[in-house]
């Protein structure tokens, strides 16, 4: 089990990059159009850079749902390798069976 303070840690960046997305989508929108003039797209690189540092999605974990594990973790299920495994094992994932050959 991972420690709530880590949790909570990503779970409030979780929120900051929900709440500056759409200002962050335009102004890179902004500087990846070639068409723009070179003053705009440096402009908006300055106005990026005042952001705060966790309102970069790059700086999001992908972390499992139950134990808050920060490795490991299959995007598909949104859990760690662990919690798959025996979850798995008592047949509580459809369509995942034990392989055999």
């Amino acid at each position: 089990m991972a420690k709530t303070s880590l949790i909570q840690r990503e779970l409030k960046r979780d929120a900051l990059v929900a709440k500056f997305a759409k200002k962050y989508a335009d102004l890179k929108a902004i500087i990846n159009d070639a068409k723009k003039s070179d003053e705009e797209r440096y402009l908006a690189r300055l106005e990026l850079q005042k952001f705060p540092r966790n309102a970069y999605p790059t700086r999001q974990r992908n972390r499992c749902a139950l134990t808050g594990r920060p490795r490991g973790t299959f995007r598909k299920f949104g859990l760690g390798r662990n919690k798959i495994r025996e979850l798995a094992f008592k047949g509580d994932i459809p369509g995942v069976v034990k392989a055999s050959w």
